[in-house]
């Protein structure tokens, strides 16, 4: 299946959360290379690999990365683990969706990531009130970008977020929920506001968890 198209433009909710002592970096779908562009900015005596499964996207992201690997992540030799035990900094930026099993890949890299290491990812919600609003309508329609991309394998919210990082031996230690100007969303926020009430949920949480587009979170060891 086509990737989901690359960008110039980086995640700077992403680079915020990266601790700018960090030496060693592997990003997972390192796509065009322009987030470790602008970290290099930011520390360019890190040693900065990426990992990407479309031989087109490595190629442009061999301009801004130390190193450039050619793979699928959910179908590497066991040696590479070992390989990389001494990144202290993972990063999944839009790319643990497109995962057939993300949290195997989640506990592989647990394993091997050092005490003060962290992870970072960027990951959709499908509590989104978009989302909420079409399937009232029964539209569910994959797309070429954004939250119903059709390369897109798994769904999460923010409650299955932290589910997923903790069955796996993590800590959130800090998250930001993107939430984008989205004008529509006003007549619509009050409807999902009193469907959590209809079922006895708390409604501000409800309102507060539709209304992130993404959300970026960092995980450490627990």
């Amino acid at each position: 299946m086509k990737q989901t198209p690359s960008t110039e433009i980086h995640n700077e909710d992403v680079l915020g959360l990266i601790p700018t002592g960090s030496r060693r970096i592997i990003e997972i779908g390192c796509g065009s290379g322009a987030l470790a562009r602008e970290f290099k900015k930011i520390s360019p005596e890190c040693e900065y690999v990426g990992v990407e499964i479309d031989p087109a996207y490595a190629e442009l992201a061999a301009r801004h990365c130390d190193r450039v690997l050619t793979l699928d992540i959910e179908n590497v030799a066991e040696g590479f683990w070992k390989e990389c035990s001494d990144r202290d900094c993972w990063i999944f930026a839009d790319v643990l969706e497109h995962l057939k099993d993300p949290w195997r890949v989640l506990k592989s890299v647990r394993e091997v990531l050092p005490g003060t290491g962290v992870v970072i990812a960027c990951i959709p919600n499908v509590q989104h009130w978009s989302i909420q609003i079409n399937l009232m309508l029964g539209n569910f329609r994959y797309e070429d970008i954004g939250l119903l991309d059709r390369t897109h394998l798994r769904w999460f919210t923010r409650k299955s977020i932290i589910e997923m990082f903790e069955s796996n031996g993590y800590a959130i230690r800090e998250g930001v929920p993107r939430i984008f100007e989205e004008p529509k969303r006003d007549k619509f926020v009050p409807a999902i506001e009193q469907m959590a009430r209809f079922v006895g949920a708390d409604p501000q949480r409800a309102v507060a968890d539709c209304l992130p587009f993404q959300y970026v979170v960092k995980a450490s060891g627990k």
